[in-house]
């Protein structure tokens, strides 16, 4: 399960044994959701939160953190999927504190 971002606690990752379309998991606390990323000639053209069978989704200003996060993040998480699945690099954690 590799760690890709920390921001404002919400720790976002890849399961290990992920499948398309391409997405990330951003869990706070017993609470997760997964961002789907949408791409059609080689750009992002809609990110998709879905809930995570079997837990709690993020709500609230955790939710809005995370969707602000992947306003910014979007081309960096699916860089960072393809290496990882794709070329089966390893992919660094980065922390980031500041409000976007």
């Amino acid at each position: 399960m590799p760690k890709i971002y920390e921001y404002l606690g919400i720790i976002l990752f890849f399961y290990s044994n992920e499948h398309e379309p391409i997405h990330c998991h951003g869990k706070y606390g017993e609470f997760e959701s997964k961002a789907e990323f949408y791409i059609t000639n080689g750009e992002i053209t809609e990110v998709k939160i879905k809930d995570v069978c079997g837990k709690k989704p993020l709500t609230g200003a955790k939710l809005a953190d995370f969707r602000s996060f992947l306003g910014g993040y979007s081309d960096k998480i699916v860089a960072k999927w393809v290496d990882f699945f794709i070329y089966h690099k390893d992919v660094l954690f980065e922390k980031v504190e500041r409000h976007l």
